[in-house]
C-alpha cells in the first residue's frame, strides 16, 4: 500500500510539474484541405440534399460555382448601375441588366 501511494505521489507531483508546459503548446495548424473545407461548409449554409452535395463536391475540387444572384439581388444591383439614368435610357438599361 506505501508503495501505491508513493507512485501517486510522485505521479501527481510529475504532472503538476508538466501540466503548465502542455498547456502552453500551441494548437496545430490545419491543412490546406481542411482549411478547403471550413471554407466551403461556410459557404454551404442554407443548402441541403442533393443540392449539398453537388456543391461541396465542386467547391472542394476548386470549381467553385459563383452563386447565381436573386431577382432581387440583381434589381438591386442593376438599381445601383443605372445611377442616375432617367425614361427612356433608364428603362433600355434596366431590361438588358436584368435579363443577363
Amino acid at each position: 500500500m506505501r508503495k501505491f501511494a508513493a507512485f501517486a505521489l510522485a505521479g501527481a507531483f510529475a504532472f503538476t510539474l508538466t501540466a503548465p508546459v502542455l498547456a502552453a503548446d500551441p494548437p496545430k495548424a490545419a491543412n490546406p484541405q481542411q482549411e478547403r473545407m471550413k471554407a466551403c461548409n461556410e459557404k454551404a449554409t442554407g443548402k441541403t440534399g442533393d443540392a449539398r452535395k453537388e456543391f461541396m463536391s465542386a467547391c472542394l475540387s476548386g470549381k467553385d460555382p459563383a452563386p447565381k444572384m436573386t431577382q432581387q439581388e440583381k434589381m438591386t444591383s442593376c438599381n445601383k448601375q443605372a445611377g442616375a439614368m432617367k425614361g427612356d435610357e433608364r428603362k433600355k438599361f434596366m431590361s438588358s441588366c436584368l435579363s443577363a
